[in-house]
């Protein structure tokens, strides 16, 4: 792939000029197709190197840090806590899991029912990262059904259809 630089296109808004970043962004995509795809050989016809996902690290980093804190909230509240006191509760368990070196999804449930009594075993599905993926059904949202119908929606619109 050659790479050229494009001088930024520059527009007068009232007396500020505005630098539009077309060039640079169309550069960029172009580099980014081509590390998550693949370069096309262009003696072969075939891609080589792209984007290599290893799921299991990606699995492991997921469940490192205190991402499903929000979750933990969500829940709560769910279970009819004010958003408030749920805030200040899971900022005791995020506290407690820092102290014991786990994550939110390690703490035991009689740990978790210590800080708030309306907490149930169902929890711990709350605390994972496809629980907390599985919460978001809204449109556009996380949810694999909401993602399937997003990508549906865009590639009939990237066919004309």
């Amino acid at each position: 792939m050659t790479i050229t630089a494009t001088p930024p296109v520059t527009r007068f808004c009232g007396r500020l000029p505005v630098r539009w970043p077309v060039p640079t962004t169309s550069t960029m995509l172009l580099i980014f197709a081509e590390m998550i795809g693949g370069e096309l050989n262009p003696q072969t016809g075939e891609r080589a190197g792209g984007l290599q996902v290893n799921a299991q690290a990606m699995q492991a980093a997921v469940q490192r840090g205190y991402a499903t804190a929000t979750d933990l909230a969500d829940y709560l509240v769910k279970r009819g806590m004010p958003f408030r006191d749920a805030h200040e509760v899971v900022a005791h368990a995020v506290k407690a899991a820092q102290t014991l070196g786990v994550d939110l999804a390690e703490l035991s449930l009689a740990q978790l029912q210590q800080l708030a009594p309306s907490v149930q075993a169902d929890v711990q599905q709350a605390l994972t990262a496809i629980g907390a993926m599985q919460a978001r059904q809204t449109t556009g949202g996380t949810a694999p059904e909401q993602v399937r119908l997003q990508l549906t929606r865009h590639l009939q619109r990237l066919n004309g259809q």
